[in-house]
């Protein structure tokens, strides 16, 4: 004769226990990866000095200045700043705190990098200079550069044409360092087959 020991006792959790407990178990696993991976990398920090126009509309060529508003430019550098900051990847600084020349003429992006050297002076690791270019009066380009404050060398560089007016330059600077700036190589697409 042969003798089956008796099965153990089935658990039976209905209603808000049994939500209570898969919630929990779910949080303990979800904190167990978060371990897992370790602490986050801390923010970089990086200058962001105020972006800079190069109006090559027909206008401003025939005018011989500039079309555009300064409040335009000072909207394109408050987003990106926001942008970055938000991200968590970067702790931003104020670039237009430097006291060199280039920097209040704007002019940064004729001195061939020298505003890696500017942000390490303000105690940034990176620098970033922006550069908004208008080739008609709904047509330009926002180009981004990123230096390593240390050794000047270049990181990045970034850039795409957007059309519309100069309202919607903010909303050009966002999307790109959202889609250029902060995406990592691992996460960019291959090309894709022709």
């Amino acid at each position: 004769m042969s003798v089956e020991a008796p099965a153990p006792p089935r658990l039976h959790c209905r209603g808000p226990r049994r939500g209570a407990l898969l919630a929990l178990a779910c949080a303990a696993v979800a904190v167990g990866a978060a371990a897992d991976e370790g602490p986050a990398p801390a923010p970089v920090s990086i200058a962001v000095f105020d972006f800079e126009l190069l109006d090559g509309t027909p206008a401003a060529v025939l005018q011989n200045r500039a079309t555009s508003a300064a409040a335009s430019l000072e909207k394109v550098t408050a987003a990106a700043r926001a942008e970055l900051q938000k991200s968590g990847a970067y702790r931003v600084v104020d670039g237009s705190k430097s006291a060199a020349p280039q920097v209040a003429a704007r002019s940064l992006h004729t001195c061939e990098g020298c505003e890696a050297a500017l942000a390490g002076k303000l105690g940034a690791q990176q620098s970033l200079l922006g550069i908004v270019s208008r080739a008609t009066q709904t047509d330009y380009y926002i180009a981004i550069q990123i230096r390593d404050a240390r050794t000047g060398k270049l990181l990045r560089q970034e850039s795409a044409n957007f059309a519309g007016s100069e309202e919607g330059w903010p909303s050009g600077v966002r999307m790109l360092i959202r889609h250029q700036v902060l995406v990592t190589p691992e996460q960019v697409p291959p090309p894709s087959a022709q």
